[in-house]
């Protein structure tokens, strides 16, 4: 095999072989070798260690102590209503069906309509010792074990009140949907501890949320970090069984021999790592071939545990089955794990929607946190569910039949954390007396990205790469910590 050698100043290959010249100056040359997959041949060679044995999803330290090792991101994609579920506002209810004092910054409001302020339909109470007020039709997750749990943050604000941007805000850091997801970013930064597995999975309940699969998207970072979706229904992942009439020795000739060519294709292209990552990919489809199987299995599941998550009510089954994979994958290693649960968008029969996206979750959520806290998982599991903003304490009409609904609201809304070094059983932050503006402790939501990173061990301002003339990062111009929400 002919050896490769750059030109000094030109940074032009040797012509010495068949390959594509690349024209690379010293200073491409250290940030390609500094921000790509060349780093970890470089540093695996500084070690004097193969490069094959340290691949781009291989765990590394974190950067700062870590609180968390893994994290289950719940998406309630279109926006669930603040004041219809952890932050509730009486106020509303003397006003229920008054004129609204029209604010300009809401610009779904069509210019001429009336708007009416609307008091939640459901009531309210408080739960645990902590005393956490929460709607009344979450049952299950008002179980003390469960609510005792969550730290309710109610100051945090987004940047878009247009789903498909709110959305790439909240899952990218970037509202243009070109960027890398969250859990991109976490595996960049921290690896997963099994490399039979993708190190980052991500789950639809109903459909594809708005904006599709930018929302998990490796966007500028290699193709190794991109989120791995399992289908919501059948099997998780398609061909995960090898045909009948191949058997394993025969997956792994044709696979080195697919490797083989690919390797020489990819020696006279040299600057293309789509390529390894596409070798890469081949591989981990037959390692998870082998290990998948085992954990997508729920029957291994006890029927009481299965309850648990509310597999045998038709309302919570698809989340509920979502949710205990979750758990099955961080159990086996998976770093991050994201699950979208759509139809929380309540424009107008708010009282209709919003009761039965919450039957649909309940169950589930809160068997998820008391199963991590049974297994001893909790403590270093982040559980984050939140939707893409919240939502007006008026009706914000668009024209529908029923005035009981809610407009889109960047202003305030509710997330909730679990575990992962996360103060259990507090309420942080605050919003006006109808919930449209967050007033106490107020951040915007990359602040809250940072903080999310930083219970992980990583720092926003170092976990950066080189891309378009700067280096990037998840918070794309830097944020603050918010002490608040750290244990």
């Amino acid at each position: 095999m002919s050896t490769r050698s750059v030109a000094s100043g030109s940074g032009q290959l040797a012509s010495g072989d068949r390959r594509e010249h690349v024209r690379l100056g010293r200073r491409e040359l250290l940030f390609g070798l500094g921000a790509s997959a060349g780093s970890l041949a470089f540093t695996s060679l500084l070690a004097g260690e193969p490069a094959a044995t340290a691949g781009p999803l291989a765990p590394k330290e974190p950067m700062l102590p870590a609180k968390a090792k893994a994290c289950i991101f719940l998406v309630l994609e279109g926006g669930p209503g603040h004041m219809d579920t952890f932050d509730p506002k009486p106020k509303l209810r003397d006003l229920h069906l008054t004129e609204s004092v029209r604010d300009p910054n809401q610009v779904l409001v069509e210019l001429t309509a009336k708007t009416y302020y609307v008091g939640s339909p459901f009531g309210f109470r408080k739960v645990g010792k902590s005393g956490i007020e929460m709607c009344d039709r979450f049952v299950h997750m008002a179980d003390p074990a469960v609510a005792d749990e969550l730290c309710v943050y109610r100051g945090c604000q987004a940047q878009s009140v247009n789903h498909p941007d709110a959305l790439y805000h909240l899952n990218t850091g970037s509202t243009l949907g070109a960027d890398p997801g969250v859990g991109a970013w976490v595996t960049y930064g921290l690896g997963s501890f099994n490399q039979n597995v993708p190190g980052y999975v991500v789950m639809t309940e109903l459909a594809f949320p708005q904006g599709g699969a930018g929302n998990w998207s490796n966007g500028f970072l290699p193709a190794h970090y991109q989120g791995t979706l399992l289908r919501s229904s059948g099997s998780p992942v398609l061909d995960l069984e090898p045909p009948q009439w191949k058997t394993r020795e025969q997956q792994r000739r044709s696979l080195d021999l697919l490797a083989d060519i690919n390797r020489r294709h990819a020696e006279r292209r040299p600057s293309h790592d789509e390529l390894a990552a596409r070798m890469e990919s081949y591989e981990l489809a037959y390692r998870m071939q082998a290990e998948v199987p085992d954990i997508v299995d729920l029957s291994r599941e006890s029927e009481a545990t299965r309850d648990a998550y509310g597999l045998n009510a038709e309302a919570s089954r698809s989340f509920g089955r979502q949710c205990l994979l979750a758990r099955r994958l961080v159990e086996q290693g998976v770093r991050f794990v994201q699950i979208f649960s759509g139809g929380w968008d309540s424009h107008d029969f708010l009282e209709r929607n919003h009761a039965a996206r919450i039957e649909s979750v309940d169950k589930p959520i809160a068997a998820l946190i008391r199963d991590l806290r049974q297994r001893g998982m909790l403590d270093e599991t982040l559980v984050v569910c939140s939707g893409e903003f919240g939502r007006t304490p008026d009706n914000n009409r668009r024209g529908g039949v029923d005035p009981n609904g809610r407009g889109h609201n960047a202003d305030a809304m509710a997330v909730l954390m679990a575990g992962g070094g996360t103060p259990a059983g507090t309420v942080v932050g605050a919003t006006d007396e109808v919930g449209n503006r967050a007033v106490e402790v107020v951040h915007p939501l990359k602040d809250l990205h940072v903080t999310w990173l930083r219970l992980m061990g990583l720092d926003d301002n170092r976990l950066t790469y080189f891309h378009g003339g700067r280096f990037k990062q998840l918070s794309q111009v830097g944020g603050q910590l918010i002490p608040e929400l750290i244990a």
